[in-house]
């Protein structure tokens, strides 16, 4: 099939483009810089360069590329992590062109994918930390996803329910979503590169075990994200797939694990209340109560889905890249 990669040069798009290629795909990468190209040809895709937020250019290359498929894997979830970014998630640069990227350029993609007629839009969404307390101990995709997140996170929490929403209810298509959980492995915030941003605070000891450590995540290393989104541009029905390790796992059981991997000292044990005073509501929340156990049942089940790192243990230890 002729698929068109939106975000093709990002940490997920450079896992998948050969991924994509190696099972014979005609692959099309669309990147906003330039000077990517030579990295994306090298991969075997040919590349675009438009600004996603900017409909006339995204309707442009769609319309030249023709794409049976198109994958949006657009974030902007790279830099440095700050701690005003942790208090003010909400004002946070970062934060901010993701929530566009998930609602405008959503928008543009879907409308640029009536246009030429694809039959299936295939989107990145979120399940690392998403989910209610609410239900069984791990949760399903027909699970509630929580009403009433921290003030700080509601503007990110909206932009993914846009996403959501648009994607799963075209009438033109078939539309896919796709909740992983945290990525991790090489080009990803937790890796073995010097500057990564999760890794790089945990290596100076500024990533502290919070409380009682109590917040659940789910984890799934880039490259089983990569083989899946293959997987369900393939084969995948509409609707939605937890796309995640076997293993969700509290804080207080990762964050060691992870640091020590990294060659790390084990984190600080710091009160809920200070976290609280220092980096804010959002990120004590995230560390101490979120309940992201997701099930992959459903990937593994429709998708014949196998994770090369199937828990988070193994991936720290072996794939941080």
């Amino acid at each position: 099939m002729k698929v068109f990669v939106a975000g093709a040069s990002g940490a997920l798009g450079m896992q998948l483009v050969p991924q994509l290629v190696a099972a014979g795909h005609d692959v099309v990468g669309m990147t906003r810089t330039a000077s990517k190209q030579d990295g994306l040809r090298a991969l075997g895709a040919r590349p675009v360069v438009a600004d996603a937020l900017d409909p006339d250019a995204v309707a442009r290359v769609v319309g030249e590329a023709e794409p049976e498929v198109i994958v949006h894997q657009l974030t902007a979830l790279s830099g440095k992590m700050r701690l005003r970014d942790a208090r003010h998630p909400d004002r946070s640069t970062m934060v901010n062109m993701t929530n566009r990227l998930r609602t405008e350029a959503t928008d543009h993609l879907l409308a640029a994918g009536r246009a030429v007629g694809a039959r299936r839009f295939v989107a990145q969404s979120f399940a690392a930390f998403r989910f209610a307390g609410t239900g069984g101990a791990v949760q399903t995709e027909a699970d509630p996803l929580d009403p009433n997140p921290p003030e700080a996170l509601r503007a990110g929490v909206a932009g993914i329910f846009h996403l959501e929403q648009a994607v799963t209810t075209i009438e033109w298509g078939e539309g896919i979503v796709l909740r992983y959980g945290g990525f991790y492995g090489p080009g990803t915030g937790i890796s073995a590169a010097p500057d990564a941003l999760m890794a790089a605070p945990i290596r100076k000891r500024r990533f502290p075990l919070v409380g009682d450590g109590g917040g659940v995540w789910s984890f799934v290393h880039i490259e089983d994200a990569a083989a899946a989104t293959v997987a369900v541009i393939e084969h995948g029905k509409p609707g939605i797939y937890n796309v995640v390790d076997d293993e969700p796992a509290p804080v207080r059981e990762w964050l060691p694990a992870l640091a020590s991997a990294l060659g790390a000292k084990p984190p600080r044990r710091v009160p809920r209340w200070l976290v609280r005073l220092a980096a804010g509501e959002a990120a004590t929340v995230m560390m101490t109560d979120v309940q992201g156990a997701a099930s992959n049942a459903k990937a593994k089940r429709e998708l014949g889905w196998q994770l090369r790192y199937p828990s988070w243990r193994l991936g720290f230890a072996n794939g941080l890249g």
